[in-house]
């Protein structure tokens, strides 16, 4: 089953394995990252890509960056099908039929493909988090034994659960997704342990994990600072109606992204209807084995936690909903990441995979288990062909002019706060395809760039947190003298065009950030968790399949 996993992850990302650098709208990937102010937190904008940055700064000190993207990328989608198969053996042994559904529908859907093409890759390697999750806590909870086991001890299901997590935890999103699959297959029933055992430990996981944005919200005040500007995106951001299924149809099929741009082909017209029958007629068709006592008690907290996923984001994007979220942000510093309605969608997965798997047993009296599997599977994806090759060759490895590693290295000599026209957060480089692109500046620097971080969405300006950047790019605009722009803190101006990129140093500087030292210890606390977990489990997964050789041999 990881065989098939992997080559399904490898049709969708195979244009991007090639040489070159992954570039397309938020997803940005350089040779090499730093430990920046940015990178860890202490800037103005809100510690959204916590800890990713961090991890990419360390690894590629040793690693080219857009190596790192690659492998994470490719490894979340592949950890999304494989463990959408593991999930299904654990919970229902629907045999290899039901397993392949379940891993193609985990992979081969609307959300990837949305979210590959807005640039959602880290968030992704959350998405597969999510059964490896659900899986940990339910061998946590059914598991009577305290050593031994067919499938591996509660002291390695807890090791795997708290690695999990920690892995999801790439990005705040998919850690909070990670934490509610937790909460949600605690009520799964068992002998093993309490569930409030297996909750305190999810809880516990998830709070070292999140120590990196949660120290960077206490000590700065990019939170406070975005709580008003993240209100004004709340309508940009709501999850949008696909042709002819409306909001809650869209979202019931995976669909129903905010951008419209990053939407398949094949989503954009009445086709999404059919391709949403498919998907939702493969789920339905498992429904009457897994609501069937007593497979329903362990798959209706996953079912539940599916309908939800749902209905939720559809009645947030009704005009009452939308003045919900709203008041919230404004009431609660760091409720932006309410916004983005469909990204919680992803919490349907692992439901709608368990119910997808048990298909084959629905049907087997009409149609041999191998055909139903093969059959879904074909289904699933021929509905939404354009996921394959970088859906539909839109994301592809990308190669920088030679002038932006000019730049890098010019400024990294001499690291000053970059001031950067024009003022624009987004791109479009003629190099880098049709869609528009991050600027990778930020990205590439020992120094902090001044980025505004304001979004134009549909002709609206979505306002971001950056206040010292919006002072100095009106000094730019207005044409302010090198002395004014060096008295403010500029040390270098940077114009970027289409085809070349124009340095200019300007010799201002600012003060140190404060806090580096803690905030660098608050990553080690997720990073810590990352590898303590990490080798233990693969510690204890050696040592069961040694003892396994020894019994059967």
């Amino acid at each position: 089953m990881p065989a098939y996993a992997l080559v399904l992850s490898l049709m969708v990302t195979a244009p991007v394995l090639g040489p070159g650098y992954l570039l397309l709208r938020d997803a940005v990937s350089t040779p090499r990252s730093y430990l920046t102010d940015a990178a860890l937190g202490l800037s103005e904008a809100a510690p959204r890509a916590l800890p990713q940055d961090f991890l990419i700064a360390v690894t590629s000190a040793v690693l080219n960056g857009g190596v790192v993207v690659k492998v994470l990328l490719l490894g979340g989608l592949w950890l999304a099908g494989w463990g959408a198969a593991r999930l299904a053996a654990e919970v229902l042994s629907p045999g290899l039929p039901g397993q392949f559904i379940a891993a193609t529908l985990a992979v081969w859907n609307p959300y990837v493909a949305e979210r590959l093409l807005q640039g959602h890759w880290s968030l992704l390697v959350g998405y597969g988090c999510l059964p490896w999750v659900a899986t940990a806590v339910v061998r946590l909870r059914t598991c009577a034994h305290t050593r031994g086991g067919p499938t591996g001890t509660r002291g390695r299901a807890a090791l795997a659960l708290a690695f999990w997590i920690a892995v999801a935890g790439l990005t705040p999103t998919g850690l909070l997704l990670a934490l509610l699959v937790a909460l949600t297959c605690v009520a799964v029933p068992g002998d093993g342990w309490a569930r409030l055992r297996v909750a305190g430990l999810s809880v516990a996981a998830a709070m070292l994990a999140a120590m990196p944005w949660l120290t960077a919200a206490l000590v700065g005040d990019a939170v406070d600072a975005s709580a008003a500007d993240s209100s004004a995106g709340i309508h940009a951001f709501a999850a949008r109606a696909e042709p002819g299924l409306g909001t809650l149809g869209s979202l019931a099929g995976l669909g129903g992204i905010w951008n419209s741009a990053a939407t398949p082909a094949s989503r954009a017209s009445l086709f999404a209807v059919l391709a949403t029958v498919v998907l939702l007629g493969v789920v339905v068709a498992g429904l009457p084995v897994v609501l069937r006592i007593p497979a329903r008690r362990m798959t209706l907290p996953l079912l539940v936690l599916a309908a939800v996923a749902v209905v939720g984001p559809a009645l947030l994007a009704t005009g009452p909903g939308l003045a919900f979220v709203e008041s919230a942000v404004r009431t609660i510093p760091g409720l932006g990441v309410l916004r983005d309605g469909q990204k919680w969608v992803a919490l349907a997965m692992p439901g709608y995979t368990l119910a997808a798997a048990a298909a084959p047993v629905t049907l087997r009296r009409l149609l041999p288990a191998t055909a139903t599997a093969a059959v879904c599977c074909v289904a699933l994806i021929a509905v939404l062909p354009d996921l394959a090759w970088g859906v539909g060759g839109q994301m592809r490895a990308v190669h920088y002019p030679a002038g932006w590693a000019a730049a890098a290295a010019q400024i990294n000599a001499d690291p000053r706060p970059v001031a950067v026209l024009p003022p624009d957060v987004m791109r479009q480089f003629s190099w880098s395809g049709p869609a528009p692109v991050l600027d990778p500046l930020p990205r590439w620097l020992r120094a902090e760039v001044l980025t505004t971080g304001d979004l134009s969405i549909g002709g609206r300006i979505v306002p971001g947190e950056g206040a010292r950047a919006r002072a100095v790019q009106d000094m730019l605009l207005s044409g302010a003298s090198p002395q004014q722009l060096a008295d403010a803190g500029v040390g270098w101006v940077v114009r970027e065009t289409d085809g070349d990129i124009v340095v200019q140093r300007i010799g201002g500087s600012s003060p140190a950030a404060t806090h580096r030292g803690l905030l660098i210890a608050a990553h080690l606390v997720w990073l810590g968790l990352l590898i303590v977990t990490g080798v233990g489990l693969a510690a204890r997964t050696v040592r069961s399949a040694r003892r396994r050789r020894r019994i059967t041999s």
